[in-house]
């Protein structure tokens, strides 16, 4: 007798990677590495999906192993143990995920503010990015389920809007924009890859589909790659299309709505309106699912060190975690730049896969990982990290303190929860082997009391 067919075979494995990569972060991304890197980002774009591939590689490992709600959290724990590093490590993740949705959310506003207003004022940019995480946040409060189910529709508009324009675009490029003559210097390119990076999250939710997946120690190294690659080729193809139709002093400008500015020279102003348009779907649609990805695992798994043993996304709901979350995101919209928010969440998430690939190094025996690659993923993120540190010491001083206060923040809180609660961040599949013996001990005696009577 058959077993039950699962859910996630290839394509939909990658489909699900593809809509999860391909949303808020090109349209923020675009301009902000562009006007770094000039003509020459579409390298920046190759270097970040390399650097994605070998992450994405460390991570299928990991998830095969170690299957689990718990995710990049549950890979540090078992890498490092049930101490303070990990804990703190589980903290920064969680900070990581408020900071990716304060850029978000500012993306949306300038958004809004330059397709509604024709200005991005900041007073009507922080508004508007208010106004959306406000929005989600009574929507997951309320329990509506209607976002959530049209999720599928919005990433089938965003990704063929891009595909048109990235393809359309490319016919239209001008070869004296993208001449060798205009290239920056190298270095440029490499410090740009951050950014670049930052568009390629969202590759790791195709672990969370180990479970459901059909035959995942075949399947999800497939689903892996072929999911990055796709949207390395989609980026590329885009980055060509933005730099070969814009002047780089007008990407500098509009490096927060670059990419609906470089619709303007073959679709008109119509093309920018439907580029922006695009941008508030598909950044909207990140907040909500952001939102509901930190608060559920993020923020339960920082303060209580675990997730309940019966866990369920549409279940469990975290409201006093909702609720907090949105209460610090606050700030970081207000007092912080959009280019700001967008380098210190691109280091988060850089520095917090850069440690989960160390502590896959330490257990690469349990995992049947190849070696060179997940070492290579520990440099490719760490060297990246540090590449974008430099840049920033010379632009904007002040991100190696937000970071550093960021890194601080997150120890401090672990310790004060340490103390004050006594709680860790344990390790979920340990408990939850255990807890299939102690059902199967149970079963037994059970049957046992049966067969005496």
């Amino acid at each position: 007798m058959s077993g039950e067919k699962k859910a996630f075979g290839v394509v939909s494995a990658v489909m699900l990677g593809i809509g999860s990569m391909v949303g808020a972060g090109i349209f923020i991304v675009i301009g902000q590495a562009g006007a770094i890197a000039g003509n020459i980002v579409w390298l920046s774009f190759v270097l970040g999906g390399i650097a994605a591939l070998l992450s994405g590689y460390s991570l299928a490992k990991l998830a095969l192993r170690y299957p689990s709600r718990g995710g990049i959290v549950e890979y540090l724990v078992q890498g490092f143990g049930e101490g303070v590093f990990s804990g703190a490590a589980s903290v920064l993740f969680y900070f990581a995920g408020l900071i990716a949705i304060a850029a978000v959310a500012k993306s949306f506003g300038t958004y809004a503010a330059t397709f509604l207003h024709a200005q991005a004022d900041p007073k009507i940019v922080d508004a508007y990015a208010l106004g959306i995480v406000g929005f989600f946040v009574l929507i997951n409060l309320v329990g509506a389920s209607i976002v959530a189910k049209s999720e599928n529709i919005i990433v089938g508009i965003k990704v063929t809007v891009l595909v048109v324009f990235a393809v359309v675009a490319a016919l239209h490029i001008d070869p004296a924009l993208l001449s060798p003559k205009k290239m920056p210097p190298l270095m440029n390119m490499l410090y740009a890859i951050g950014l670049t990076f930052f568009a390629y999250q969202g590759f790791s939710v195709i672990t969370n589909t180990v479970e459901d997946m059909e035959n995942p120690e075949r399947n999800m190294m497939r689903s892996m790659i072929w999911a990055i690659l796709l949207v390395g080729a989609l980026y590329v193809l885009t980055a060509v299309a933005v730099l070969g139709n814009l002047p780089l002093p007008k990407v500098i400008e509009t490096k927060d709505y670059a990419l609906a500015e470089a619709a303007k020279p073959v679709f008109g102003v119509w093309g920018f309106k439907i580029m922006a348009a695009t941008a508030l779907l598909a950044t909207a649609s990140a907040i909500n699912a952001s939102l509901y990805a930190t608060t559920e695992i993020g923020y339960t798994m920082a303060k209580e060190g675990n997730l309940p043993k019966v866990y369920s996304y549409n279940v469990f709901r975290s409201f006093e975690g909702l609720v907090i979350s949105a209460l610090l995101i606050v700030p970081l919209i207000l007092f912080f730049d959009l280019s700001e928010v967008t380098t210190v969440a691109a280091l988060g998430v850089l520095i917090v896969q850069g440690l989960v690939h160390v502590g896959h190094l330490m257990r690469i025996g349990e995992t049947g990982a190849r070696r060179v690659p997940v070492l290579l993923a520990v440099l490719a993120m760490f060297g990246i990290a540090g590449l974008t540190l430099l840049y920033d010491s010379q632009h904007d001083p002040m991100i190696a303190y937000y970071l550093l206060g960021a890194f601080g923040l997150a120890f401090a809180v672990e310790i004060v929860l340490r103390m004050a609660t006594g709680r860790i961040v344990s390790r979920q599949i340990v408990e939850r082997i255990q807890e299939a013996v102690e059902r199967r001990t149970a079963n037994r005696r059970n049957r046992q009391k049966k067969e005496e009577r």
